[in-house]
C-alpha cells in the first residue's frame, strides 16, 4: 500500500488531523478545558508538553514499600490513586490513551509467567487507567549481538504513538511495531498471522550425566514428550498432557505438536539451536496477557541499521505517514559506523509497515548514536517534518518525501560552533541532539547535548526561523584559500583553525536566538550557574516562558521570544527528563529522585514543599529519568522501578477518589 498525496491535500489532511486532535483530547468549555489523553510524547507532534488541567496535584508522598516482592501500602501514601510495578530501569515516558497507560520498561517485574524477572528483555506494559492494574505486555528479546545493540537492563526507552485502535513504537530489537491497543481482550487476532511465544529455554551442560537437552532429544526424535518438556511448559504457565504425539519437522532440530491446554487447543513447537532447546506455543485470542501485533517492520534486516547500544524513538505522524529515527550509530569501538549509508530517518505507512522514504543525512558524520525523536507541524503554510540526527544537525523535510522514495529537505542547521571537536568518552565540545524538537509558535526550539555517560559539558539551545531554506546554519566552513567554496561538513570538527579554515556568518542563519551563556548578575563575568550544559532535555513552552532542564543539574527558564534568561535554579541533580506545564505550575524530575514544582512565573518561585515543610522538592524514592505528563486531571510520573498516578483524592479526576484501588 502506498501513500500518492498532493502536498495541498497532505496540508488539508494535516489541518484536519490537528482539528480532530484538539475535539477528542479536550473536553469542556473554555475555562474548564481539560486535556483527557496524552496520546504521545509531547502530547502532540508539536512536542510541546503543555496539556490543559485544573487542580493538578502539587502536594502528595509515594507510601511505603515492603515485603519480597515488594509491595505498595496504600494507606502509607498521599494523594496517590494507585502505583503500578514495572521494571528496574524505566526511561520511557508514560502515555494515556482511552481506558489505559502505557509504558515502556525492562523485565524486572516478570509480569508474564513464560518470562520470569530475571529473563532480561524490553517490555511495552499496558495498564487499566482507573486502577493501574495490568493488562498485557509486548516482549521484546534481547538481541544475541549484545551490548553494542541492544544494552543490558535498558528495556523499551521511548514513548509510544496511540490514535484510535492502533498504537506504534520502536523496540529494543530495532523493529517497528504496530499493535492494537486492545489487545485480546477484544477476542480478535489483528495481526496478519499469530506469533510464537517462546516459553523456555533448556541448555545443554558441560556435565553429560547433568545434560537433560541430548535425552531429551532422542525422545522426541520418538514422537514422545519428555518430561523434562512437559514440566518446562508447566513452568511457563501452559499446562501439557502426558500422552501427546509428537511429529518430527526436521530430526534432531525441530517437533511439533498440538495438545489442549486449560481448555485451550493450542499449537506447540519445540526447537534446537546451538545449546538450547526451547518451547514455543502458538499465541491465540485465549493470551489476553500478550500483546496483539499487527505488524513488524525490522529495521536491522531491511535497512542495514547498526543501532548504538539501543533503538529509541518515540515516533510521531501526519495523515498515514509514520516518522522513524533509526538509531543508525558507531560500534563498539566508538570511531566505526558499521552501516554509513544506511538511513537514520524513514517515513512508513502508518497501517502497513510499508516505508515510502528514507534519509541518510547524517552518513559517516554520526557521532555516537541516534535517540531523538521528529516533530511534526505546519510551519508558514508548510508541512515540515523536523529530524535530530546524530551529527549536531536538524534537519526539516517535505514530509511525502521526494516521490521517489527519497527524502526533500527543506532546510538543515549545524547545531554546533564550527570550531568545536568531537573526542571520545564526552571529552570534546561537539555534541549530537538527544532532545526532540519543539516546535511553538512558528518556531523551532532544540538544545544539544550526549549520551548521560558521557558527563556534563558545554552546551547550546537554539530558536531557529523554519521559513529558511537550504543550509541555515549560523556560520558557514570555509577556507581562507577559498573564501567563495564552504567546505563539507566532517564528523569530528568542521573548522581547524590550524588548517587556514575559518567559520563565516551565514547571511541565510536561521538563528532567531541562542542561549550558550548569559551574564545575568552583570558582574561581567560568566559563572556556572550562568551557562547551558549540555541537554537530554526538550523545552516546554507557555505564556512566553519556555522551560528547560540540563544535565549539570540547572533548570532554565527563557523568554521564548528573544532567549533572555529569567533565571536559573540548581536541582544538585542531574536532569535526563524534560519539564510539564499544566495549571500554572511546571514540574520536573531528577536522577535523585525529587520533582521540583514551579510557579510558571519570569520570577523563581517553588510551589512543592519537601518532608521538612520547606519549599523544595517531593521525592519519588527512585530516580525520575523520565518526563511527568498529565490526562484527565492526573498527573503521571515514572521512577525507575514504579508508575504513579497521582489525584488529590475526590477532586482531581472524574474517575478519582478516596477509596482508590491498590496497584497490581
Amino acid at each position: 500500500m502506498s501513500i500518492k498525496k498532493s502536498k495541498s491535500s497532505l496540508f488539508l489532511t494535516a489541518i484536519c488531523i490537528f482539528s480532530l486532535h484538539a475535539s477528542s483530547h479536550v473536553s469542556g468549555g473554555e475555562s474548564e478545558k481539560i486535556t483527557k489523553e496524552w496520546t504521545q510524547w509531547g502530547g502532540d507532534s508539536y512536542r510541546n508538553n503543555t496539556p490543559e488541567g485544573t487542580g493538578i496535584a502539587s502536594d502528595w508522598s509515594t507510601g511505603e514499600f515492603s515485603g519480597n516482592p515488594t509491595e505498595w501500602q496504600p494507606e502509607t501514601s498521599k494523594n496517590i490513586k494507585w502505583v503500578a510495578r514495572l521494571g528496574s530501569q524505566t526511561y520511557g515516558n508514560a502515555v494515556v490513551a482511552d481506558d489505559k497507560v502505557f509504558v515502556g520498561t525492562n523485565n524486572s517485574g516478570g509480569w508474564l509467567q513464560r518470562y520470569p524477572g530475571k529473563v532480561d528483555l524490553g517490555c511495552l506494559l499496558a495498564f487499566d487507567k482507573d486502577d493501574g492494574s495490568f493488562l498485557w505486555q509486548d516482549s521484546s528479546e534481547k538481541l544475541r549481538t549484545g551490548r553494542v545493540h541492544d544494552w543490558p537492563l535498558q528495556g523499551i526507552c521511548c514513548a509510544p504513538l496511540v490514535e484510535q485502535d492502533r498504537l506504534w513504537f520502536v523496540t529494543s530489537r530495532g523493529e517497528v511495531k504496530c499493535l492494537d491497543v486492545e489487545g485480546f481482550y477484544d477476542g480478535k487476532d489483528d495481526g496478519l498471522a499469530a506469533g510464537w511465544a517462546r516459553m523456555f529455554d533448556l541448555m545443554k551442560k558441560s556435565d553429560p550425566e547433568a545434560d537433560r537437552v541430548v535425552p531429551a532429544i532422542a525422545e522426541l526424535n520418538k514422537g514422545n514428550l519428555p518430561a523434562v518438556v512437559r514440566d518446562s511448559f508447566q513452568s511457563a504457565g501452559s499446562s501439557v498432557p502426558e500422552n501427546v504425539h509428537v511429529a518430527t519437522e526436521e530430526s534432531g532440530k525441530k517437533w511439533s505438536f498440538a495438545a489442549t491446554s486449560d481448555g485451550v487447543n493450542r499449537e506447540y513447537q519445540v526447537r534446537l539451536a546451538g545449546p538450547k532447546l526451547s518451547g514455543f506455543k502458538k499465541i491465540t485470542v485465549a493470551d489476553k496477557q500478550e500483546s496483539d501485533v499487527v505488524w513488524v517492520f525490522d529495521m536491522m534486516k531491511e535497512l542495514g541499521i547498526s543501532q548504538h547500544n539501543m533503538c529509541s524513538c518515540s515516533v510521531t505522524s501526519a495523515g498515514d505517514l509514520l516518522f522513524v529515527n533509526t538509531s543508525n550509530g558507531v560500534d563498539e569501538s566508538h570511531i566505526l559506523l558499521p552501516s554509513p549509508d544506511a538511513p537514520s530517518f524513514i517515513a512508513m505507512n502508518k497501517n502497513s509497515g510499508e516505508v515510502l522514504w528514507t534519509d541518510s543525512s547524517p552518513g559517516i558524520n554520526i557521532l555516537h548514536g541516534q535517540w531523538s525523536s521528529p516533530a511534526y507541524g505546519v510551519l508558514g503554510g508548510v508541512p515540515q517534518v523536523i529530524f535530530a540526527g546524530g551529527d549536531g544537525w536538524v534537519y526539516s523535510f517535505d514530509p511525502e518525501g521526494d516521490g521517489m522514495g527519497n527524502a526533500k529537505l527543506l532546510w538543515k542547521f549545524d547545531c554546533n560552533p564550527k570550531e568545536s571537536k568531537w573526542e571520545l568518552g564526552g571529552r570534546g565540545t561537539r555534541n549530537n541532539v538527544i532532545a526532540t524538537p519543539v516546535i511553538h509558535d512558528g518556531l523551532v526550539y532544540v538544545a544539544v547535548g550526549q549520551d548521560p555517560e558521557h558527563a556534563e559539558g558545554n552546551g547550546h539551545l537554539w530558536c531557529l526561523d523554519p521559513n529558511k531554506r537550504g543550509d541555515v546554519s549560523p556560520t558557514l566552513a570555509f577556507h581562507v584559500d577559498d573564501p567563495q567554496t564552504p567546505i563539507p561538513h566532517r564528523r569530528l570538527q568542521a573548522v581547524d583553525p590550524k588548517k587556514g579554515e575559518v567559520a563565516r556568518d551565514n547571511p541565510n542563519s536561521a538563528v532567531v536566538w541562542h542561549y550558550d551563556k548569559q551574564d545575568q548578575n552583570g558582574d561581567g563575568e560568566i559563572d556556572w550557574e550562568e551557562e547551558m550544559h549540555r541537554s537530554c532535555g526538550t523545552v516546554a513552552i507557555k505564556d512566553n516562558l519556555l522551560y528547560i532542564s540540563d544535565f549539570s543539574g540547572l533548570f532554565h527558564c527563557l523568554d521564548a521570544k528573544t532567549g533572555k534568561v529569567h533565571w536559573t535554579h540548581d536541582m544538585l541533580a542531574a536532569a535526563w527528563g524534560s519539564p510539564l506545564i499544566v495549571d500554572g505550575k511546571v514540574y520536573i524530575g531528577d536522577e535523585d529522585g525529587d520533582v521540583t514544582i514551579f510557579k510558571l512565573s519570569p520570577t523563581e518561585e517553588i510551589l512543592s514543599v519537601d518532608e521538612y515543610g520547606d519549599p523544595g522538592p517531593i521525592n519519588m524514592g527512585n530516580s525520575v529519568y523520565s518526563t511527568p505528563i498529565v490526562a484527565d486531571n492526573v498527573l503521571y510520573i515514572t521512577n525507575k522501578t514504579h508508575l504513579f498516578a497521582i489525584a488529590d483524592e475526590g477532586e482531581s479526576a472524574e474517575d478519582a477518589s478516596a477509596e482508590s484501588a491498590p496497584s497490581n
